[in-house]
């Protein structure tokens, strides 16, 4: 399986530390986020990823090259921002006609990849998506969603004032080729994921829960939270602290 990791975001609310680092690079423990991502993924099978560029982008090339997953990595730039379907679509090439997964890489996550995998391949009948989902400590500022008792999506509230829990999508994706046919037909090229394409899927998502850690580095407290959460919960976990952190 390949995978696209969107990774353009401005951070506009983590400045002034992405004054000079795009968010995807800022670190965790001296660790680039992209580079958790990468490490996850490619550590897991993935066979390869697309990475979109917009902010600093000389900053992600330069870290790329750098990277031991290069040979496996293919940047695409983007000069106007295209949404997160947008990005999506204009992809779509580099994943033929395979399911993909799909990933915001400004998040810090950890979960096993291969069950998340296993998982889309052992999907209800009719599904075409595949949602990690975690349990938020703010519910507002997430995309809830409600599922029935095999784990379909029934309902999915973004961003409201009074969500009906605390059950977050994660904006971590398997998506099955269809939904790229689906961004076809919409005839734009700007185009958001979760406002515009999900809610067109109601009832065709199935759900994987990430009972590890993922949080959205979003602003310069949740960053901050995250280097406490991150060693205390995740590294304990795994036993041994150093290793993982140079890892």
């Amino acid at each position: 399986m390949k995978a696209l990791l969107l990774a353009a975001g401005l951070g506009t609310r983590l400045r002034p530390l992405t004054d000079t680092v795009p968010k995807c690079l800022v670190p965790i423990h001296g660790k680039p986020l992209l580079e958790y991502w990468l490490d996850l993924l490619f550590g897991a099978g993935i066979e390869a990823a697309v990475v979109n560029t917009h902010y600093l982008p000389d900053q992600v090339q330069a870290f790329v090259a750098r990277s031991r997953w290069k040979d496996r990595i293919a940047l695409v730039h983007e000069e106007n921002l295209l949404g997160t379907g947008g990005t999506v679509l204009s992809n779509r090439g580099f994943f033929a006609d395979s399911a993909f997964l799909v990933a915001h890489a400004d998040n810090l996550t950890r979960f096993d990849v291969r069950a998340f995998i296993e998982r889309h391949m052992h999907r209800p009948k009719g599904v075409a998506i595949t949602m990690m989902t975690f349990d938020t400590d703010a519910p507002q500022s997430c995309g809830i969603v409600v599922e029935d008792a095999v784990g379909i999506v029934r309902e999915f509230h973004e961003k409201v004032a009074k969500p009906p829990g605390r059950h977050a999508n994660a904006a971590v994706y398997i998506l099955e080729p269809e939904v790229s046919e689906i961004l076809k037909t919409m005839g734009r090229t700007v185009i958001d994921l979760s406002t515009e394409v999900l809610p067109q899927f109601i009832g065709r998502i199935c759900t994987y829960h990430n009972r590890l850690y993922h949080r959205d580095i979003g602003t310069l407290e949740s960053l901050g939270r995250a280097e406490i959460e991150y060693a205390r919960v995740v590294l304990r976990s795994v036993g041994n602290l150093s290793v993982d952190l140079r890892e």
